[in-house]
């Protein structure tokens, strides 16, 4: 099973997750607060992470559309809810619900 190492607001959390999930999913589901507005159709970029370690997998088409529209952003951003996890991963999760006093947003779907 892949490890992720998660590095949060909170400070660095890790945890083993099933192959093929999306890593948004299971942060979420490993209590790290990302934030997800738009419930993972890769149209708002709020569950941004920046890769630190590990393959993340082919970035798509939709993906590098709406990362293309941000200036901020730099070579190992992804968003959390278009990567499937396929190998072990250390991240930076960018935006935290805790942080930005905002509700997480829908739960995406698997």
């Amino acid at each position: 099973m892949p490890k992720i190492t998660a590095e949060t607001a909170g400070g660095k959390v890790a945890f083993e997750v099933e192959q093929g999930r999306k890593l948004v999913l299971c942060l979420e589901d490993n209590d790290v607060d990302i934030l997800h507005r738009c419930g993972g159709n890769a149209r708002c970029t709020t569950c941004r992470v920046e890769i630190l370690a590990g393959d993340p997998g082919e970035i798509g088409e939709a993906e590098a559309a709406i990362l293309a529209t941000k200036t901020d952003l730099n070579d190992h951003t992804r968003l959390s809810c278009q990567v499937r996890v396929i190998d072990d991963l250390h991240v930076k999760v960018i935006r935290q619900a805790s942080v930005e006093g905002m509700d997480a947003g829908g739960r995406p779907v698997e």
